[in-house]
């Protein structure tokens, strides 16, 4: 994304943005309900003032998507159907459907004013493929065992991993009757056939979701644009096994949480690694520095035996691609780009040796 795109000035200017991003990304309807919170600006609503004078970056920090997920949650719920037929390509009036937001926003404005408290929780376990595929890549040079940190882990969903089924271009890891498959259409040469042990794995997040609470797994497919179905499901099949076992997830701030999980002393043969995807835009600018500074600080002690490695899944903001990045220590400090894939795990292009 570039930072023409993200610094975008206006709230209007934002709204029409994401609006048409949503509807060549596939998801017509979400598109022309995104485009309709232009009308809720000029209302007499809490929503739409807050909107209005809305002091960040409308685009960064994801506002029309704020505003879409409450709406959607309303859909999903039961609350208010209104908006189905919208999803549903049956209404494609935009004046239409401008009118029916603006009546919804003016109906729920206090049940929609707190969706515009955070960012979208998209916790799409299609990313983890990033993951997988660059676990294999470190298993190369670091080895197969692996002590895994999700920032921004949201409800956990890639917390979850070791118990997913991948085929990364024919490349396979994972139990095979999971019911979470991992299978992006795959462009490029396989990731290496290299052995993964996840020894551990857990995640920070502000707002942690909590997938046994059918409310908060509600709360989590209201961010999925509804055209996608697939990803709806997925969270279906996420929920019933955290109903299993629960994902660890600390209600913890991101820099908080690499502190504790570098002050920890590492297992011999493990690597540790710090992973996020499509989360570091929402961490703020002090915290970004403070991970970076603290990571630095950890790769200077990192041996052959105690190995630190850094992979992330992150936009891009001159090319708009969805770029899977990765560091190591002792030896590949400089990082490398594996790849890049759809933000929601549909394709995946590899690109390393």
């Amino acid at each position: 994304m570039t930072d023409a795109i993200m610094d975008i000035g206006t709230v209007a200017g934002g709204i029409e943005w994401q609006a048409r991003h949503a509807e060549e990304a596939g998801a017509p309807g979400t598109g022309k309900i995104v485009r309709a919170q232009v009308a809720v600006l000029d209302s007499d609503t809490a929503t739409g003032r807050r909107m209005a004078g809305w002091q960040g970056k409308v685009v960064e920090d994801a506002l029309p998507l704020r505003l879409a997920g409450g709406l959607h949650n309303l859909v999903l719920t039961g609350e208010d159907r209104r908006l189905e037929p919208v999803y549903a390509g049956l209404l494609n009036d935009q004046g239409q459907i401008d009118a029916i937001v603006l009546e919804l926003v003016r109906k729920y404005d206090t049940r929609l004013l707190p969706w515009l408290d955070g960012p979208p929780q998209t916790n799409e376990a299609g990313r983890s493929w990033a993951f997988m595929a660059a676990l294999k890549w470190l298993s190369v040079r670091l080895g197969p065992k692996f002590s895994l940190f999700e920032l921004g882990a949201s409800a956990g969903v890639n917390t979850m991993m070791d118990r997913y089924y991948f085929d990364l271009g024919g490349v396979t890891e994972g139990p095979p009757n999971s019911p979470m498959r991992i299978v992006p259409e795959w462009r490029g040469a396989p990731p290496p056939d290299a052995a993964v042990e996840i020894v551990s794995i857990r995640g920070c997040d502000q707002a942690p979701i909590d997938l046994r609470d059918p409310a908060m797994a509600l709360k989590l497919k209201s961010y999925v644009w509804p055209e996608a179905r697939h990803r709806l499901a997925r969270i279906d099949v996420a929920a019933a096994l955290a109903a299993e076992s629960p994902p660890l997830i600390a209600h913890q701030d991101a820099g908080p949480f690499v502190d504790e999980m570098l002050t920890q002393a590492p297992e011999e043969g493990v690597t540790r690694v710090l992973l996020h995807s499509i989360v570091w835009q929402y961490i703020p600018p002090a915290t970004r520095q403070h991970i970076e500074e603290a990571m630095a600080s950890a790769a200077r002690g990192a041996t052959a035996s105690s190995p630190l490695a850094w992979v992330s899944l992150e936009t891009n903001r001159e090319t708009f691609r969805h770029e899977l990045s990765v560091r190591y220590w002792p030896g590949g400090g400089a990082g490398q780009l594996l790849g890049c894939g759809h933000p929601h795990g549909a394709w995946a292009e590899w690109f390393a040796d």
